[in-house]
């Protein structure tokens, strides 16, 4: 895996400002089941605050452009996601703080340091049906990888450990009212984990074979 640059992590998250945009209607209707229905709405005009500022975030580093992004966030995403996603990318800011480039292991750790603010923001864990239920196997799996295609891992795995999920009893969030009713029923964040990552994934092979088609036609 080659280092991921300020500009790779830009095309990042305007992959899952996009995504979030785009799915708003699926993920409230997701939301909506044992939920209040809000999740697609609350997320979408939150990163679509993140896309109008763009211009605005400083580009001294990874972590300063994301601890920017990480404020908008927490500012306009409404509802318990706001303070839950905004405190995600803060904390991973904070890990990639001074930092140009991202190897495998800051990239986990960053990971790593959302995954821990989620948990205590959220006073959550893996088994309370939460995005953490895809967004920690997906780590987990990114992390014990030695070769090969590190983001369709991720996608792949986020996507088998959201389905599973929706076995498990909501025990965080509105969807814990409904108690064994929330059995069966897929959770939105988990869900959007895997859709963002999915889409990431799709985004960025586009984005490299177009880079791979530009660099050869400049060789000619």
């Amino acid at each position: 895996m080659t280092a991921t640059t300020l500009s790779d992590v830009e095309f990042g998250v305007r992959s899952i400002a996009n995504t979030v945009t785009t799915n708003e209607k699926y993920f409230g209707e997701l939301d909506s089941v044992v939920g209040d229905g809000d999740f697609g709405f609350s997320l979408a005009r939150g990163f679509e605050a993140v896309l109008e500022g763009w211009d605005d975030y400083s580009r001294d580093d990874i972590g300063s452009f994301l601890q920017g992004v990480a404020l908008t966030i927490s500012r306009r995403i409404g509802g318990t996601s706001g303070p839950i996603w905004g405190t995600a990318f803060l904390r991973a800011a904070v890990v990639a703080k001074g930092l140009t480039e991202l190897g495998v292991d800051e990239t986990v750790a960053m990971l790593r340091a959302a995954i821990e603010g989620i948990k205590a923001r959220g006073k959550a864990e893996v088994g309370d049906k939460t995005l953490l239920d895809a967004l920690v196997p997906m780590t987990d799996a990114v992390e014990a990888a030695t070769s090969g295609p590190l983001l369709s891992l991720a996608a792949t795995t986020a996507r088998s450990a959201a389905e599973a999920a929706s076995a498990l009893q909501a025990r965080r969030g509105r969807a814990s009212y409904s108690g064994e009713r929330s059995i069966g029923v897929p959770d939105a964040g988990a869900i959007a984990v895997a859709v963002i990552v999915e889409r990431l994934t799709e985004d960025w092979r586009q984005h490299s074979e177009a880079a791979s088609t530009a660099e050869g036609g400049s060789e000619r």
